[in-house]
């Protein structure tokens, strides 16, 4: 089958990391990441599927694994060679199509007794992730058994998959990941009837914007957007305010009527939901939240420098956002199916590429706010049959 093979290669992995997202000079590769003919990977026991890939995102934690930007909190969590990919629409061999819930969780790595957060339904706190007999991969598209989304096929265990209407359109459904991811942190933010704002509008902040509108219904929902496009789709998904990265201490003191002390604010809002992750959105964070209020990390952080003195006198509660779950009686795919829906989500997706273009697919994503594009996505639907 083609795949985009991930290798652990210290010089490739430099070299992307000097150069950025994409280094045409290595070899035709992207940083440590080239397109190859491997076997399909086989099926790791009872309750598993082929899945043939349809449509596959790229999102920022890819990016931030092909320019070697990643943590190397990982290190131990993930199994090489892999191939990227968790955003996933794909058929199964008898022509349906399904969407996957990419977290290998003690259910897939056939553990038993569950651990803890998978016996509460909490996959995302799964504490077996590089445990069981699959190599270690906290996901699908990160473990060198599975394969993963940027290829012709993958495995998926029973656990993993859920059924796509005939009514969705494949665009709809590669939203389905993304927006789980959204859903989780809406609903774990406690944002119903506050004043909250969201940091960055690339997809993961659209769709942020769209569960908290749909699902939290804040009193006021601010956002901040680099680019026009952005800005224009952040509003049409709910957001009452929209401004620049730049001015969002001075909106947030408007809409908070807060006093400026220094570089922060007296007052602020409820919550922060970060979809950027940085160094400077994390310090943006700390100075804009009321005291006693929330700041969740949506967007992966990396490694990062900041003065935690607000968190300490402030006493703000920050806390992470990883992946979906349980919410209440409904898993967080069917609510997320529920607002692709109710969003047009599908909107998002702004281009496709083949894998032969996986180059210019993944400057396309790096650079997609600037070029006016959200989601950017592999197109297999032509590659099935190679």
């Amino acid at each position: 089958m083609r795949a985009l093979l991930f290798e652990r290669s210290l010089p490739r992995y430099a070299a992307a990391r000097i150069a950025g997202a994409v280094t045409p000079g290595l070899g035709g590769r992207v940083g440590p990441l080239t397109l190859a003919e491997v076997d399909e990977p086989e099926l790791p026991g009872p309750g598993w599927h082929r899945v043939r890939p349809r449509l596959a995102g790229i999102c920022g934690s890819d990016l931030a694994t092909v320019d070697g930007r990643s943590s190397r909190y990982f290190e131990p969590i993930v199994s090489f060679p892999f191939v990227p990919g968790h955003e996933v629409v794909g058929e199964l061999d008898d022509g349906r199509r399904v969407v996957l819930e990419p977290v290998l969780a003690c259910a897939a790595r056939g553990i038993r007794p569950l651990c803890r957060g998978c016996a509460e339904g909490r996959i995302d706190r799964c504490e077996r992730i590089a445990f069981g007999h699959l190599e270690p991969g906290l996901q699908t598209g990160y473990c060198a058994d599975t394969g993963g989304g940027w290829s012709t096929a993958l495995v998926a265990h029973e656990s993993q998959i859920h059924p796509v209407p005939d009514s969705v359109t494949d665009e709809a459904a590669v939203m389905v990941e993304p927006a789980a991811c959204a859903v989780h942190a809406a609903l774990g933010a406690g944002a119903e009837g506050t004043t909250v704002l969201v940091l960055g509008a690339g997809t993961l902040g659209l769709c942020a914007v769209a569960a908290l509108h749909h699902y939290a219904t804040p009193s006021s929902l601010l956002v901040t957007a680099k680019h026009l496009e952005q800005r224009q789709m952040a509003s049409e998904l709910g957001a009452d305010v929209v401004v620049a990265p730049g001015e969002a201490r001075r909106a947030v003191r408007r809409a908070t009527a807060s006093l400026r002390v220094g570089g922060a604010l007296s007052g602020g809002v409820d919550v922060v939901v970060d979809c950027v992750g940085s160094q400077e959105s994390l310090a943006d964070d700390l100075a804009v939240v009321r005291p006693g209020g929330t700041v969740v990390l949506l967007g992966m952080p990396g490694t990062v420098m900041v003065d935690l003195t607000p968190l300490w006198q402030r006493q703000i509660n920050l806390r992470g956002s990883y992946a979906y779950g349980t919410e209440g009686a409904r898993r967080t795919f069917d609510l997320a199916f529920d607002l692709v829906a109710a969003a047009g989500l599908e909107r998002l997706v702004s281009v496709t590429y083949p894998l032969d273009r996986y180059r210019d697919a993944i400057d396309h994503a790096a650079n997609a706010g600037r070029r006016g594009a959200h989601k950017v996505a592999f197109d297999l639907r032509g590659e099935k049959h190679r």
